[in-house]
């Protein structure tokens, strides 16, 4: 798991797109689907230029796994605007207690510089302890792996 941090999802672009976790079905009113358990593990400002976020997302198969989110925001009319987002690792290939607990952020390191170089390092069990760091850049509110 901790070896496919950084393959997973780097570079695979999702701005401009709603996930708003519900999906209508059909026009006959049936029950939408319930959005996902999230979870803000960390966050950084990086002067007013960009806002950077790591969110867990449990999994809707198994209540045992979650994903992480990396989303880029830039400022735009006076708010944060999402610009980029990507998977960290594999969808479902963290464990979410262990991500949403004391302890879950290892390391996430950036700079407010352009582009600005962002690393990640997550907890994945207490007894395995840290993912390898993953290096990404976010480069005019772009996020790309280095």
């Amino acid at each position: 798991m901790a070896s496919a941090l950084g393959a997973a999802g780097a570079g695979t672009s999702n701005a401009g797109t709603s996930n708003t976790g519900t999906t209508s079905v059909g026009s006959s009113g049936a029950a939408a689907k319930a959005a996902p358990q999230t979870r803000q593990i960390a966050s950084s400002v990086l002067g007013g230029d960009y806002k950077i976020t790591l969110t867990a997302l449990r999994s809707p198969e198994d209540e045992l796994a979650a994903s992480v989110r990396l989303q880029v925001f830039t400022r735009s009319g006076g708010a944060w605007k999402e610009s980029d987002r990507v998977t960290v690792g594999d969808v479902d290939g963290w464990f979410w207690y262990p991500l949403t607990g004391k302890g879950a952020v290892c390391d996430f390191a950036t700079a407010s510089t352009e582009p600005a170089p962002l690393t990640v390092s997550l907890l994945v069990t207490p007894s395995i302890g840290c993912s390898d760091p993953v290096h990404y850049l976010v480069k005019e509110g772009r996020v790309y792996a280095d």
